[in-house]
């Protein structure tokens, strides 16, 4: 009996000759006093506890399949600021974010992309006591000196697969630098959130799902694994983006998926929401 057919976007990777781009020139235009910021958001219950501001950078050196905003990938499609004009807006909420146990939470793109700017952000923060958070997807992890993350509060940490083959065709990069960025957190014994974003025909396997939740178990500093279940939101950025959105055709996932993903994540003890 023949093997069934593979969902064909599983037989494909994204194109990454853009993304590479961004890591090479990430290297040479890394500036701790300047960066490209996408956009800014101010939001409670997402993003990390309390009330938060979400600054969003430009840049990313990933093409995740599911990407929702693929309009954040571009360092030179954001808008320069200094150290001196972000945080002049974070002490504007400084007050409400104390109150509310909230913060900042630098996200992107991938801000790993800039990370001496995210530092000197991160360290003018921790001198007014503002909680900060780091949302990523760990492949640059190591551009961050142990020292540094003396002034990171919390990961938000995307694991996007647990299956490396699985991981490359969802991103176009290696698994490991991710594994070994959360194995440095767990060291430092440093708070990290888990994210896995879970996709039909993609990132729904149950052995693929096994897989992240059997390292997320082996980790003493994971407080919460987030399943976020896919959607078409960002469609018509992929569109504008003239690059080929593989997801077309994509639902999102069922309640019963939702649930079965959750139970096999539960089944470890790990806290899931």
């Amino acid at each position: 009996m023949p093997d069934e057919p593979v969902p064909v976007q599983l037989l494909m990777s994204p194109p990454m000759e853009i993304a590479d781009q961004e890591l090479e020139e990430s290297e040479k235009l890394a500036s701790p006093v300047t960066g490209s910021v996408h956009s800014w958001d101010l939001v409670t219950g997402a993003d990390g506890p309390g009330t938060r501001m979400t600054l969003f950078l430009a840049g990313c050196g990933m093409r995740c399949q599911y990407c929702q905003n693929p309009d954040t990938w571009r360092m030179k499609d954001g808008v320069r600021h200094s150290v001196d004009e972000v945080m002049e807006r974070v002490t504007r909420y400084a007050t409400v974010m104390k109150v509310t146990g909230g913060g900042l939470t630098i996200s992107g793109g991938e801000p790993l992309l800039q990370s001496k700017f995210v530092m000197n952000i991160f360290r003018r923060c921790k001198d007014l006591d503002i909680n900060t958070a780091l949302d990523t997807a760990g492949l640059l992890g190591a551009r961050l000196s142990d020292d540094d993350l003396n002034y990171v509060d919390l990961v938000l940490l995307d694991i996007k697969s647990g299956i490396p083959e699985t991981y490359q065709r969802v991103t176009g990069r290696p698994l490991q630098p991710t594994l070994d960025f959360a194995h440095r957190l767990d060291a430092l014994h440093k708070n990290v959130w888990v994210r896995f974003v879970l996709v039909p025909g993609l990132t729904d396997a149950v052995e693929n799902v096994d897989a992240v939740a059997d390292f997320v178990a082996t980790l003493g500093n994971v407080e919460r694994l987030e399943v976020l279940p896919f959607h078409q939101l960002g469609r018509e950025k992929w569109e504008l983006s003239g690059e080929p959105y593989l997801l077309e055709d994509t639902q999102p996932p069922s309640k019963e998926l939702i649930e079965r993903v959750k139970r096999q994540f539960a089944k470890r003890g790990i806290n899931v929401m």
